[in-house]
């Protein structure tokens, strides 16, 4: 029985998506749940497995092909698994060339490049799923000094005798080479681009900013972070439970900065969803805190990590990274001393935390030296005064200084 396969359903903020990358090529047998392909989407990478154990019979969309909302892309031939090798003599033939390649795989768009180019695979280190080599591998690939060099000098006028030995993993260029290097652009990077570029040219956005002493923060962290670890089943205690408390008692004074504009239409939201930036090697992703006033600071710590662990995997959902009232992003983690955080819209404001150094204060009269980090708000002034958006981020300042404030939310 011949089963289609077909894209997900996309939600609605998602239009289509790209193949990715296919694990499975015509003639494979498969086994259920087995990954078949990943989609890319502007927000996440989709799995999509095999529906029963068979063959791969024919896939119709091809890796870098755009897909849309539940578009068939592949045929699973149901129940036969022992008709592979005479269902696609190709992929028998195609068998060895993997297993001489040290159990490297390559896409189909790779693997075909590379014969036109005449590149051998077992060179090529993949940088794909798993160690797959992708067809950007192929592109970047440059052939490294060959070994006979070092027993046939080459002529004088290339390298003279006195020249110092070129490694073989070094790849030679003569004086005056510029290289590029083109790779188009992933959908995901794509999408960031359209958004922050639509950001600059729609709102209104502006930057205030302040510095907070994290000396009390930071005492308390040392003196408990064990006994926290150890009560929590191993979550670690860092510094954005404090702040994600901090900024969600902060939004509850200040209905604005958790709003969002439609149009001319002012939506104020009676809870607070925080939005996490998390760096990924794809980009930047903002994974949703929903309900962050009902969490403890446990909760957001567990929960921030398994989020970071799952978006470096690609395996957040897009509903886990849609809405959200407000976003907190952690420079500080790269050593940004200071920065001005683009909005994520249709949120209206973003919280940009910074790299920690002590500086020398001046505390009642007396200079003395502090763990000091500079904040940053930025916020669309269509919505947001300078006067809240001041006392909103003063009040983050207040809770972070003084943490039983955050407690007593006073």
């Amino acid at each position: 029985m011949s089963i289609e396969i077909k894209a997900p359903t996309f939600p609605e903020s998602v239009q289509e998506g790209n193949i990715a990358t296919w694990h499975k090529q015509p003639g494979d047998t498969v086994v259920r749940d087995e990954l078949l392909v990943d989609i890319e989407t502007d927000k996440v990478v989709l799995e999509v497995v095999a529906p029963a154990d068979g063959v791969l019979q024919e896939v119709f969309k091809e890796e870098g092909d755009v897909v849309l909302s539940n578009e068939v892309i592949a045929k699973v031939v149901a129940g036969a698994v022992e008709a592979a090798p005479a269902a696609a003599p190709t992929a028998v033939a195609d068998e060895p060339e993997s297993d001489d390649q040290g159990d490297k795989v390559a896409s189909p768009a790779a693997r075909k490049l590379a014969e036109e180019k005449g590149i051998d695979l077992k060179q090529v280190s993949g940088t794909g799923k798993d160690g797959r080599i992708t067809k950007e591998d192929i592109v970047g690939w440059q052939a490294p000094a060959a070994a006979p060099a070092a027993t046939t000098p080459p002529p004088a006028a290339v390298q003279p005798p006195t020249a110092a030995p070129v490694a073989a993993s070094v790849v030679p260029i003569a004086a005056g080479d510029r290289v590029e290097k083109r790779v188009p652009m992933t959908r995901m990077r794509a999408r960031i681009a359209d958004r922050l570029l639509q950001v600059t040219q729609s709102t209104a956005m502006l930057t205030t900013f302040n510095e907070v002493d994290m000396h009390r923060i930071m005492a308390l962290r040392a003196e408990f972070k064990d006994t926290f670890t150890k009560v929590h089943n191993g979550t670690r205690l860092g510094f954005m439970g404090f702040f994600v408390r901090a900024a969600t008692e902060a939004l509850k004074r200040f209905p604005a900065v958790n709003a969002s504009l439609d149009g001319n239409d002012i939506v104020y939201h009676g809870y607070q969803d925080v939005g996490v930036a998390v760096s990924t090697d794809k980009g930047l992703v903002v994974p949703v805190l929903r309900d962050a006033d009902n969490m403890g600071i446990a909760e957001i710590e567990s929960t921030i990590a398994e989020f970071g662990a799952r978006a470096r995997d690609g395996k957040l959902t897009i509903e886990e990274m849609t809405g959200g009232t407000f976003t907190i992003t952690n420079g500080g983690v790269f050593g940004s001393l200071l920065s001005t955080p683009i909005l994520n819209p249709p949120q209206t404001a973003i919280l940009g935390m910074h790299k920690i150094q002590d500086r020398p204060v001046v505390e009642k009269g007396q200079i003395v030296i502090r763990p000091i980090m500079y904040l940053a708000l930025s916020y669309d002034h269509r919505l947001i005064d300078g006067k809240e958006a001041v006392q909103f981020l003063v009040a983050i300042k207040e809770m972070i200084e003084n943490p039983a404030k955050i407690l007593l939310e006073i």
